[in-house]
Parts: C-alpha cells; structure tokens; sequence
C-alpha cells in the first residue's frame, strides 16, 4: 500500500488553495473543486456546493447528496412562475443531476440513465427560457448515437471558425461550458458532444472507450460540415480536457482539416501510465485494499468496456508515443503547477515538432489545479486569448 500511495501524484503547494482538500478521495476532491469552479458560469452556486459537501462529510452518500440538492431546484423551477427563476434553478439542477453520476458506476442500478436523463430534461429546459443560443443533436454511431449540443455564435460572422469539445473521463460535455462560452462570446461556434466512455454516450447508450478517436471526431466533423451553415474550414479547432485531452491529438493527426489542437493537459501515453497503477491494484488483496481504489479499477472496467483480465491490455492500446511528431497543426498545450500529471504536459509539449504553444497557470493564477478545475475564469480568458491570437484571418 505504501509503494502504491508513493506512485500517486501530489498536487498543491503550501500557501496555495490547491494544497487545501475538501475530501480525501482524489476524484472527489477534483470534483468538488470543479464545482465550485462553475460557480461564475451561474451553473452552480458556493452555498449549494459546500451544502451537499456537508452533507456527504456527515455520511450521506455521494449521489444522495447530489441529487437531493438536483431535485430540490428542479422543483423550485417547475413550481416558479417566473422565467427567470425557471432558467437560473434549471441550469444549476442539470449541474448536480450530472455531478451526482461521477462518482457513480453501479452499472445495475436504474438511477445511472435516470438521473442522467432528468440532467438532460433539466438542461433542455434551461435553454427553453434562456436566450442562450444551444441545439440537441444525436450524431449517428454505429446503431446508435452520441448525445450533442451546437451553439451557433450570436456574434459570429457569416464564415465563423468551430471548436468541437471533448470532456474528460469523469465529466460530461456541458462541464465544458468555460470554454465554449468564451468562444461563442469571441464569435466561434462550437460543438459539444458526450463520445465513447463518456457522459451520456455511456451512461444512456453504453457506449465505451475507443482508443482510435478518429473514428469519432471525424465522422463528427463532417456532421457539422453537412449540417450546419457558416462554418470556416479553415479554422476547425479540436478542445480536449483531462482525458479529451489526451484523445483529440491523435484525431487532428488524421484529419488534416483540424486548424488548431487544444489539449489540457497534455500526455502522450495516458494509458500506459494508468495499466501500471491498475496493476498494482489488482496486487493487493482485495480485503485490504482501499474503497478508493477500488472504485478507481471498477470504473475503468466500466468505461472501457473490460474485465478485471483485460482492462490493463485495454489501457495500453490508449498509447500515443509513437505517432505525436506526426501532428502538423498547430498545437495549444496547457499546464498547471499543481497538475496531477505533473510533467507529462511538458514532455508532450517537447514531443511536438509543429506550431506551438506552451500555456502554463502557475499557483497565483488560481488556475494551477488538473485541467483548471476552480480556476476557469482566468483559464478561459487566456486560452481564448491565444486562440483568437491564431486564427486565420
């Protein structure tokens, strides 16, 4: 146990907010902290947020505590005969419905497409009585599909640049609503979808992890190309965070239309790092092992699809080493100094042999923690800075 908690990534430093913890569970923790961090976006609210952490500290469970705080919203919205109350308490719901499923993988259990519907009801309702610009879409996949949101810029100009979005393993595609609102602002349209092992896409269509990205951000870049009008081909931008940021590199390198690659963080062989740690889970006696990383093994076996014998196998084939010096567009790499991966950014960064850009937070920007969680006004506001600073003009 020892070995394995010496093998786990420290973050914070003393003095600093990061080096605070609202919980010991890693997962929990950053969850929490991405909470609050969506707090300036009107998605969340500080006293909400540090309610039901109190509530779970006193012993209620991860997603009673979430989706009590959900359900008492989505009734005060439902009983309000105001539009404005009905637009505020909606948005915040759609956030906690959500929240209560990432730390859920009780595959059995009717509440994981439950409350992942009543997220989605929440958020369509949200944008029923706001005017902020959003469109449901279900991009085809295979037999099925993959949930998705388009917003068209009110600002855009009649040729507008696209960013298309990958969250990361725990969140889901609205989580990164601290980009796509900077961007809509600075006149880029943007699409946002739940893929493979994420979000909606896994827990309503059981659609797991695919190592081969391109299979899917291809596809959907010609959806919005055949679909939506105004959009510059010239400048198709692929966003990933956490986990879409080690993803969406290996789609730009096989779709030459991709303009400019975002990732947070970077990391050009995520799964080999993560097959590692699983395997020295899978050592320890399961009597003795903690609840924590026991979790951690049953959600990868989750999300990719796996079983206890495969999931390290699996793990292996999300490996990008041998291909990254075969990105040729430009290439935004961000960094914290409280990063949980801390350096793998940077040695994928020196990976790079094109255009690029090293955007590092250092702990006075409050932005240091993994992908910006709790920082994300100024994350967004120099991200977007710097996209608008290569666009094509």
């Amino acid at each position: 146990m020892k070995k394995m908690m010496n093998k786990m990534p420290s973050v914070g430093v003393e003095g600093h907010w990061s080096a605070d913890k609202f919980s010991d569970n890693v997962l929990q923790d950053a969850l929490i902290r991405h909470a609050l961090g969506l707090t300036y976006l009107q998605m969340a609210d500080v006293g909400e947020v540090l309610e039901t952490v109190a509530k779970f500290k006193a012993g209620k469970e991860w997603i009673d505590a979430w989706s009590e705080m959900a359900t008492t919203l989505e009734k005060r919205a439902e009983n309000s005969n105001s539009n404005v109350t009905k637009e505020s308490a909606y948005l915040r719901a759609s956030t906690y419905w959500r929240i209560a499923l990432m730390y859920f993988n009780s595959i059995d259990d009717d509440r994981l497409s439950k409350y992942s519907q009543n997220s989605l009801d929440c958020y369509h309702k949200y944008l029923e009585v706001s005017t902020f610009p959003g469109e449901y879409i279900e991009i085809p996949y295979g037999d099925s599909f993959l949930p998705a949101h388009y917003y068209q810029s009110p600002v855009a100009d009649e040729n507008a640049p696209l960013m298309i979005l990958t969250p990361g393993r725990d969140t889901f595609a609205e989580d990164t609503a601290w980009v796509y609102r900077q961007a809509l602002e600075r006149g880029i349209n943007c699409l946002v979808y739940d893929g493979p092992g994420q979000g909606f896409a896994l827990r309503m269509n059981g659609i797991p992890f695919r190592h081969d990205i391109e299979n899917v951000i291809t596809p959907i870049i010609d959806y919005c190309l055949e679909n939506f009008e105004g959009i510059d081909e010239e400048n198709i931008i692929l966003f990933g965070i956490s986990f879409g940021g080690f993803l969406v590199p290996r789609a730009a390198i096989y779709d030459e239309r991709v303009r400019m690659c975002i990732v947070d963080p970077g990391n050009a062989n995520w799964g080999g790092a993560f097959a590692k740690r699983l395997e020295m889970i899978q050592k320890m006696p399961k009597e003795v092992r903690p609840a924590q990383l026991d979790f951690m093994l049953e959600d990868y076996i989750y999300k990719h699809g796996a079983t206890s014998e495969t999931i390290c196998d699996e793990l292996r084939k999300f490996d990008n080493t041998d291909i990254i010096k075969d990105l040729d567009c430009l290439t935004i790499v961000m960094d914290g100094t409280s990063e949980m991966t801390q350096g793998e950014a940077k040695v994928f960064y020196d990976m790079l042999e094109c255009e690029k850009e090293y955007l590092l937070f250092d702990e006075d920007s409050g932005s240091q923690m993994h992908a910006q969680m709790g920082g994300y006004a100024t994350a967004s506001e120099m991200l977007l800075d710097l996209v608008e600073k290569h666009l094509i003009q």
